[in-house]
């Protein structure tokens, strides 16, 4: 995150109150209310001074002659850079993280419940994308007997996502066969990514017997079928009317964002920016610092989550008056459970 540009600490006092107050409110403020609102120590005349030099560096606005001021987006970025400590989770909330995303059965599930989850708890838009498994690894697998001539491969990957895939055996084996295999296969395929796979998998079928080869060699392909490197990258969007709540926020008409977030054109180009940021470290992204046109009036709050191995990012998209502290305290919140909940 850019480091803070306003050095008078008194300015920068007035500035943050200032944004606080209007992300509150939506109302233009004044230096009266500032002075009655906050513990400043000075003067309204003081404050209107600092509100004039404020405005001349571009951090603030008056957006009528009779009205107070509002910030400007390098107003909210300054107010972000001054955030030093994020607003708490509500016991209410927490319980909420831990309750919504319990027992999810694979992948696609636990997805579409964080996007889901994080547009409730911030009343923003949610986008989350899917974790690239072009370096998946290979967590378990069970070899399910159906008949002596097919069985039913269930893997779960690293990034927990469960897949299956019936196979038919062209010689007949026993299930003690099946579950002697699939031992074998734990043993050694276990916590690998799948670019070690292939050579794994022929190493085990040839230290078998040679009349339970070609079952084995059956099984293995249909594993690598399934671990097959994934590259296309994948959003789901949740929560589309909490932007229509915050529509007064917007200059023009909401059609160009919506479209932006479906066609994800401009959220895989924000993602691919924050590309090497740490695990679970928030990142905030405001008006015109979305280099997709499309987005130059919203506020993006993003963390990544996962693994090294499979991680991704997830976040909210919102009006520039954003409460910052909430939204980030969530998109961290979120990102940081929804790791363990794909490192079991």
């Amino acid at each position: 995150m850019p480091s803070s540009e306003l050095a008078h600490p008194r300015r920068a006092q007035v500035l943050c109150a200032l944004v606080s107050d209007y992300i509150a409110t939506s109302e233009p403020v004044a230096s009266k209310a500032l002075v009655e609102r906050h513990n400043l120590g000075v003067s309204p005349a003081t404050v209107r001074n600092d509100m004039a030099v404020l405005e001349n560096e571009g951090y603030i606005f008056q957006p009528h002659t009779s009205a107070g001021r509002v910030p400007t987006q390098r107003g909210y970025r300054e107010f972000v850079n001054h955030i030093a400590r994020l607003k708490p989770l509500s016991p209410g909330q927490r319980q909420a993280i831990q309750t919504f995303l319990t027992e999810p059965l694979g992948l696609g599930d636990v997805m579409d419940r964080t996007v889901r989850l994080l547009a409730q708890l911030t009343k923003h838009t949610a986008v989350i994308q899917y974790p690239s498994v072009a370096k998946a690894s290979l967590r378990h697998i069970e070899l399910v007997p159906l008949s002596p001539s097919r069985a039913l491969i269930i893997v779960i990957g690293g990034a927990g996502e469960v897949n299956q895939q019936m196979v038919d055996l062209p010689t007949e084996v026993d299930p003690n066969f099946l579950n002697t295999f699939a031992l074998a296969l734990n043993a050694h395929c276990a916590g690998r990514d799948t670019a070690s796979l292939p050579t794994v998998l022929t190493q085990l079928v040839r230290a078998l017997e040679p009349s339970e080869r070609p079952a084995a060699q059956a099984i293995s392909t249909a594993l690598e079928d399934l671990m097959a490197p994934v590259t296309t990258q994948k959003i789901a969007v949740a929560g589309w009317s909490n932007l229509a709540r915050f529509s007064p926020d917007f200059a023009g008409d909401l059609g160009p964002i919506i479209a932006a977030l479906e066609e994800q054109a401009a959220l895989l180009s924000l993602f691919a920016e924050a590309k090497e940021t740490p695990v679970e470290q928030v990142q905030v992204a405001i008006g015109a610092e979305n280099h997709a046109g499309a987005l130059a009036e919203v506020a993006v709050v993003t963390s990544r989550y996962g693994q090294p191995s499979a991680s991704a990012q997830l976040g909210v998209v919102g009006p520039t008056r954003m409460d910052y502290a909430a939204s980030m305290s969530a998109v961290r919140a979120v990102a940081k459970y929804l790791s363990k909940i794909l490192d079991r």
